[in-house]
């Protein structure tokens, strides 16, 4: 009966590949160890070895071939004393992946022409001259673990020595002599690992159940950046005329309110919402852009697990003293799971401040169904040119990511000017 040449999985993630190049054409005659074929995967082209023995009856898949899937047939391969009468009429069986840790990939080097060309690994003999059959990974693991093929019974296709072969060798033949410094096989991968797919065994992490929080947070974020069409701007402001404006504003507030920078900095995004009255939008999915009339922005505050994004509502319009005390109410009730929906669901606009852990910059995703979201880095001394001299100054960066369904280039641009011009000249936020 003809032996099936399967499209081997090269990866534990691969799926399908292209069956780049045949190293064999029908009625070649290969041993087992000999190049097939090159596989292109998305990572890298491998060379595809052969398990069995026999001469190449079928090639099935033509070179060339896209999306190949896993386990499909690809040439057929007939045993000894079969002819090609044996191929009419032949039904493979119908193949189903095994499992990742008892999966026999014959894979060797990355692909080259010169490997290509390269003469296999001559075929081991018993002491009565009969040909051993064994798979490369069974070689290779018996030369690791020291042990004779030619005292190990073969459990494969027509008693071929297979992985199980030899993890299962009891050791009463006497072994060969290994190298010292030879790196034993690997253990198997038990399949109820959640991570075993990549090859990384249960005893080397602990798993923990997501909450309802960063489970809801995660799907939002996933489906966002995989579906929205983004971009990110990003500029430079200096923050040595809000530092003073602050200082100014903390002298003159009711005792027991500090004003932060990040009170002024939602103050500024919520004028520039209205100053720049497109870019605080959201793209409806029947096709439509809703405008907003308010500028209610929300800021991400990190909580055990996650994070959560409280909203101050009508931002433009309230004074930072307000701003201020609401913030701290919102963080406070945050972070101990106490927020109402209506609080932290509903914002047009999202601010996401790390400068505080010393971030210098950086792009959030955007928080749907908001058009824009604003990462803020932290404050720092840097060197500037002013008036043609070189002097200093404390600059932050921000970056603002843009839906680019609703806010294009120049309109973040614009939003992004606007929102700039309050941070280097607060006193206009007054006006």
């Amino acid at each position: 009966m003809p032996i099936e040449i399967l499209m081997p999985a090269l990866s534990p993630t691969m799926e399908e590949g292209i069956l780049s190049k045949w190293l064999v054409k029908e009625g070649d005659t290969v041993s087992s160890g000999d190049l097939l074929a090159e596989i292109e995967t998305d990572k890298a082209t491998m060379e595809v070895e052969s398990v069995d023995e026999g001469v190449v009856g079928k090639i099935l898949v033509e070179e060339g071939a896209e999306g190949v899937k896993v386990n499909a047939v690809i040439a057929l391969l007939l045993e000894d004393g079969e002819d090609k009468g044996a191929l009419d009429g032949f039904v493979g069986s119908a193949s189903t992946p095994p499992k990742a840790a008892e999966q026999e990939i014959p894979v060797a080097a990355p692909a080259s022409k010169e490997a290509a060309k390269a003469a296999p690994e001559p075929v081991r003999a018993t002491d009565n001259g009969n040909r051993v059959k064994a798979s490369p990974l069974a070689r290779r693991m018996a030369d690791q673990a020291g042990i004779d093929l030619s005292s190990v019974s073969g459990s494969g296709p027509n008693g071929r020595i297979v992985k199980r072969d030899i993890e299962s060798f009891d050791g009463k033949a006497a072994p060969v002599a290994a190298s010292a410094s030879a790196p034993q096989p690997a253990a198997e991968i038990s399949q109820d690992a959640p991570l075993a797919r990549y090859g990384i065994a249960a005893d080397r992490y602990t798993v923990e159940k997501a909450d309802n929080i960063t489970k809801i947070s995660a799907k939002r974020l996933t489906d966002s950046f995989r579906d929205i069409p983004h971009f990110p701007l990003s500029v430079d402001c200096e923050l040595d005329a809000l530092l003073s404006f602050r200082k100014q504003v903390n002298d003159r507030a009711p005792e027991g309110v500090k004003i932060s920078v990040n009170d002024i900095l939602i103050k500024a995004s919520g004028l520039a919402l209205k100053r720049v009255p497109a870019a605080n939008s959201s793209w409806i999915e029947d096709g439509r852009i809703a405008r907003h009339n308010h500028a209610d922005v929300s800021v991400a505050v990190a909580i055990e697990g996650g994070l959560i994004t409280p909203i101050i509502f009508d931002a433009d319009a309230k004074g930072l003293t307000q701003i201020s005390t609401e913030m701290k109410d919102l963080a406070a009730r945050a972070r101990d799971r106490k927020l109402k929906p209506e609080e932290f669901q509903g914002g047009t606009f999202s601010l996401s401040n790390l400068g505080m852990m010393g971030i210098k910059s950086f792009a959030s995703i955007i928080n749907p169904p908001q058009g824009m979201i604003m990462s803020v880095g932290a404050g720092e001394e840097r060197p500037v040119v002013k008036d043609g001299a070189l002097t200093k100054a404390t600059v932050m960066s921000v970056t603002v990511t843009c839906d680019h369904r609703v806010v294009d280039g120049a309109t973040g641009a614009k939003w992004i000017s606007a929102f700039k011009g309050f941070i280097e000249d607060p006193m206009t936020m007054l006006m």
